[in-house]
């Protein structure tokens, strides 16, 4: 029997598109001589749904996308991950559901029992947990069937749930387990996953087809991976990240499994991750990056992208990621000068674009600041200079660039990086301006690495760009670490705050306690300029945002 995995590129909500890129790799499967084929977790609809899937049109229409899908199963078998009612009246409105059908006909469904709602998922908002656990059979073979964390065990969750569903898919002695997920990335999960499969497998003496999407959908991103693992936890196959692709494995009669196509494992690092390593998989990260940027503009329908470029490592990093992503016609970015800019800073930037050969345009702001302290000079009279004064040349930057995004009917890319963003270190309305937040997920030491990673073949970011010490550039000589602690001290605490999840008290630096608790300071009080921001590419086991629900207004424990 041949079973082959799609890993597949959906869009959330798109049923016709999805549906359309369904068929096609059923009648590829049917072409190779495939018997069945296994999409990831509600691939019909595209994952996360969140709340398209309370509007009753909604599952309707899915459900008329999954009945003209059924019609082209015929001499074939596929299990296609969708939402589904609930037919008893007790319980939530939907199941997230794998339908298995074969030649025509609906045979079963299989309903997932561990509803994850944590970190960036809020399953057990619309769905009710499984209440049976049925094999299905193929050519006289049983086969288990899963959804995503249905196959992790409790101690590889480190959540607990009420029951183990494998347990009871395991007492009916299947011949193989499948799995639809769609697992989203970050730089350490991909270690995770492949030890939970492996562990699957060898825990129950039992091969592991896994089917795992890949794809962005805004800032969550997936990485596929897609991989068949046999009975003594051996890769057979894997199918790359990021990629759509499918992978084909024969099972003979005797319960051999033999693959066709690719059959690397994905190569991936291991370390510890009790300590931040800016480096860690860092080749994952620029890979995720590029395509986050690219899905967020295709499945939204935009193909410019626009951004300001400072002359700094992190609008730089934008920058080469955005053209990677979308092309060099179609990304613009601006260099607009205040009378604290360095010459090499622009410089730089002028460099940094003829090397990546995309448009852009010099706008001094010089003028159009001494205008704005004109108009609030009555007002700002017998004050002193400071922050307000900085961050009108920020706001000012925000209104051009925002002004020539509108223009050309570009989206602008936020250069902000995660150290930024957690303490505050941004200006609301000016720097913090975007649709979509490039760098939001990545520690400053980390857009280090991926300069370094970029020019890992060529010189593509000017040298000086990655040497030389960071700044606003908003006053005379200024520097980060004038509000700012080094970097590499900095991460390491927001590291263990925002990851870890560690208390004050508990968090080891090589500075002293004061520097901790002035750090965890300003990332509390600020908050609330990060629930006006935009998306931000998750690419770390917890991001800001959506993945980090943190009230505005509380007193934070100590």
């Amino acid at each position: 029997m041949k079973i082959t995995l799609a890993q597949q590129n959906h869009h959330i909500g798109n049923l016709i598109y999805n549906e359309e890129k369904i068929v096609k790799a059923i009648m590829a499967g049917k072409n190779e001589g495939a018997d069945l084929i296994v999409f990831s977790e509600l691939s019909l609809c595209g994952y996360p749904p969140q709340d398209l899937i309370l509007f009753d049109s909604f599952i309707e229409d899915c459900q008329k996308a999954l009945m003209r899908i059924v019609e082209h199963t015929k001499d074939i078998a596929i299990l296609l991950g969708l939402p589904r009612l609930n037919p008893s009246e007790k319980g939530k409105k939907l199941y997230n559901s794998a339908c298995f059908i074969k030649n025509g006909e609906i045979i079963s469904y299989t309903d997932k029992t561990r509803l994850p709602n944590y970190d960036i998922f809020d399953e057990s908002r619309y769905f009710e947990p499984a209440s049976q656990w049925n094999i299905i059979h193929l050519n006289n073979t049983k086969m288990g069937v899963t959804i995503c964390e249905d196959i992790w065990d409790d101690d590889d969750a480190g959540r607990p749930y009420d029951l183990n569903p494998l347990e009871k898919i395991a007492e009916q002695k299947p011949d193989l387990i499948i799995n639809l997920s769609a697992s989203p990335f970050d730089y350490t999960h991909q270690q995770k996953r492949s030890e939970i499969i492996k562990s699957v497998a060898t825990k129950y003496s039992c091969p592991v087809f896994y089917c795992n999407a890949t794809g962005a959908h805004t800032g969550i991103l997936f990485d596929g991976c897609s991989q068949v693992v046999d009975q003594e936890g051996n890769v057979l196959g894997m199918l790359p990240s990021f990629e759509e692709g499918f992978l084909t494995v024969t099972r003979s009669e005797d319960g051999s499994l033999s693959s066709q196509g690719l059959a690397m494992e994905e190569v991936f690092e291991k370390k510890n991750k009790e300590v931040f390593d800016p480096n860690w998989n860092i080749h994952l990260i620029h890979r995720a990056l590029v395509m986050g940027i690219r899905d967020y503009f295709k499945k939204m329908g935009f193909t410019k992208a626009i951004l300001g470029s400072s002359g700094g490592i992190d609008s730089a990093v934008t920058l080469a990621l955005a053209v990677e992503a979308l092309g060099k016609d179609n990304v613009i970015s601006l260099m607009m000068p205040s009378a604290y800019s360095s010459d090499h800073s622009i410089d730089d930037a002028k460099k940094l674009s003829e090397h990546l050969g995309n448009e852009n345009h010099l706008i001094p702001i010089l003028d159009i600041h001494k205008a704005f302290e004109h108009t609030l000079e009555v007002h700002f009279r017998n004050t002193v200079s400071g922050l307000a004064e900085e961050n009108i040349q920020s706001r000012i930057r925000g209104n051009l660039v925002m002004a020539m995004a509108n223009k050309r009917g570009a989206i602008l890319l936020n250069t902000s990086n995660k150290s930024e963003l957690a303490t505050g270190y941004g200006t609301l309305y000016g720097d913090m301006a975007g649709g979509i937040s490039v760098l939001g997920d990545c520690y400053k030491q980390q857009v280090y690495a991926l300069a370094k990673y970029i020019n890992r073949i060529e010189i593509i970011i000017p040298e000086n760009i990655i040497t030389k010490a960071p700044s606003a550039e908003l006053r005379p000589d200024q520097k980060d670490t004038d509000s700012l602690p080094e970097y590499e001290i900095l991460d390491a605490i927001l590291f263990q705050y925002i990851e870890q999840q560690k208390s004050t008290s508990n968090i080891k630096s090589t500075e002293n306690q004061n520097l901790v608790d002035k750090i965890i300071r300003m990332v509390n009080a600020n908050e609330y300029k990060r629930h006006q921001f935009c998306p931000i590419l998750r690419i770390s086991p917890k991001s800001l945002g959506v993945g980090r629900q943190m009230p505005i207004v509380a007193k934070y424990p100590s």
